[in-house]
């Protein structure tokens, strides 16, 4: 089927945000109007600080209009900018600097998060894809485990991209964060190079989208099937 063919296509580009500003302005606008709509605008990584990180990666999702309409990044520690999961949950229990600090040392970590979709996309499956495209990329960079934090009505995604709840953080992995009204939980895939925690389809897409980074796949997420061109190689 030719892409013009397809009336739902989006394109996945990933890149260093140190290396296209002018995306990353683009992506913290789409993800503060997103927050907003619900009300949050407390996040602690919700500032353009992130933009100007060496270690700071992006995969965005642009439509056939040429907007940006989702994305998500890593983060990858260096022990000098805190995680955005550090910022989030520290001041509430600090074990999470011992948490980094002991992947750090054995192999590498790095932060999955700023997730965020735009509603022109809605219902079609995008923070799914985008997270395992997120996920994927992480062999290009140094790292052996990935974090993040997650809503309730996002953890079951998260569990079926292979993250676990780390129960030994705050009330049994609880925290109110950004606010009261939410709960959160601090999450790890323990081996983002295996991602043996993953269901297997997931597992089989995001080696795929390992072994070969530019690829077109016609992805069936919901009922309504959408077409995506993949450009993952991270330049």
């Amino acid at each position: 089927m030719e892409l013009s063919e397809m009336e739902n296509k989006l394109i996945f580009k990933a890149f260093k945000a140190v290396d296209d500003l002018e995306m990353c302005k683009k992506y913290l606008e789409g993800h503060v109007s997103v927050l907003k709509d619900y009300g949050i605008t407390n996040i602690t990584s919700n500032n353009n600080e992130w933009m100007f990180h060496p270690q700071m990666y992006c995969v965005v999702a642009i439509n056939t209009q040429n907007e940006l309409v989702g994305g998500i990044r890593v983060q990858v520690a260096d022990m000098i900018t805190p995680l955005p999961v550090e910022k989030a949950i520290g001041r509430m229990d600090d074990t999470i600097y011992k948490v980094v600090k002991n992947y750090h040392e054995n192999g590498g970590v790095g932060e999955l998060c700023a997730l965020w979709i735009s509603k022109k996309v809605a219902g079609l499956g995008i923070s799914v894809l985008l997270t395992r495209a997120g996920i994927s990329v992480t062999n290009q960079l140094d790292i052996k485990t990935l974090v993040g934090i997650c809503a309730d009505y996002t953890l079951k995604m998260f569990k079926q991209v292979g993250f676990q709840v780390d129960n030994t953080l705050g009330t049994n992995g609880e925290f109110p964060y950004p606010n009261s009204t939410y709960v959160a939980r601090v999450l790890g895939i323990m081996n983002a190079e295996s991602l043996e925690s993953a269901a297997e389809y997931d597992k089989e897409r995001m080696r795929s989208l390992r072994l070969n980074p530019i690829q077109n796949h016609l992805e069936k997420e919901t009922s309504e099937s959408i077409l995506v061109e993949y450009n993952l190689i991270i330049p």
